[in-house]
């Protein structure tokens, strides 16, 4: 995992962040993660993603939260 990806993951998980703040990491946790796919997709396909962009977020945030 990247060093960016794993500072967004950590800081979309601080607890004493506001949610505006969570939402904005898990954002740009899942903007790495299509960033790093970006090299092997075509414009289609990237296009794609970015449609999938705030379901990429919501999976983050969900992955984050405790149970």
């Amino acid at each position: 995992m990247s060093e960016t990806i794993h500072n967004a993951i950590k800081l979309a998980a601080d607890p004493y962040a506001g949610s505006a703040q969570q939402r904005a990491n898990a954002v740009a946790a899942a903007l790495e993660v299509i960033s790093k796919r970006a090299p092997i997709t075509d414009n289609t396909s990237l296009k794609a993603e970015f449609e999938q962009l705030a379901h990429y977020a919501n999976q983050i945030q969900a992955a984050l939260k405790l149970k």
